[in-house]
């Protein structure tokens, strides 16, 4: 019951990629200026997922997943969404693979147990079969791996992971005595080569820049080099 179309694993193509910034930018979920990440760092672009606010927006973001994934080859049985914006990306994910006419069982999390009803974490169809994890970014990987512990736990197999944008950026670990550090690999790289799942990602940090350099004059050069400096500060190959 696999999505396959294309070689497993090739990314996405530029043109969908530069696509999608293009509608992150229009859509106002991709910003430009200094935000300070989870890790304490200052990025010169912002990333809120949390704006695709309207049914126009939400629909059209679920067919750049659904390209990705076509495009990736990648196979799966069906879609997870962790709590919370997991939820209805992963959603809104399986209705638009319906509409294709792939239609594959959907399943979340609650991050409090229920304790009345059917009670329980897990709400949707039961875990089973190699499950696709729908989530917008990757910063440390957390999420993920929370998310592998309850697919393994309900006895199916964490296989992938579908996000709308890899940052591209050295990942950060505690040290034992409670500091932060940078580490060589990012929270992407991580889930890849440690944990063994595939990860599609709609855009990456380099596609970003791709479109700042299409796109010269005026505010977009400023974004560009700041972008760049960022990149070359905290970027992962």
């Amino acid at each position: 019951m696999g999505l396959q179309a294309g070689a497993a694993q090739a990314e996405a193509p530029d043109a969908l990629a530069q696509d999608f910034v293009q509608f992150c930018v229009d859509a106002g979920v991709l910003k430009f200026g200094e935000f300070k990440t989870k890790a304490g760092r200052l990025s010169p672009y912002f990333f809120n997922a949390g704006l695709f606010d309207d049914g126009a927006k939400l629909g059209r973001l679920a067919q750049f997943y659904a390209k990705a994934l076509l495009a990736s080859g990648i196979e799966f049985d069906m879609i997870f969404g962790p709590a919370y914006k997991g939820i209805p990306l992963g959603a809104a994910l399986s209705v638009e693979l319906a509409r294709l006419g792939r239609n594959v069982p959907f399943a979340y999390n609650r991050k409090e147990a229920k304790d009345h009803g059917e009670g329980g974490t897990l709400v949707g169809a039961p875990l089973q079969g190699r499950v696709l994890i729908v989530d917008d970014v990757m910063s440390a990987g957390t999420a993920a791996r929370e998310s592998i512990a309850l697919i393994r736990a309900a006895g199916a197999v964490p296989h992938a992971v579908a996000i709308a944008l890899d940052r591209q950026e050295k990942a950060t670990e505690q040290t034992p005595d409670g500091a932060v550090r940078d580490v060589n690999h990012s929270a992407v790289q991580y889930v890849q080569r440690q944990l063994g799942l595939h990860v599609c990602a709609i855009a990456r940090l380099a596609d970003l820049l791709q479109y700042l350099t299409a796109h010269t004059g005026g505010a977009f050069d400023d974004h560009r080099e700041r972008v760049l400096a960022y990149r070359q500060r905290y970027g992962v190959s």
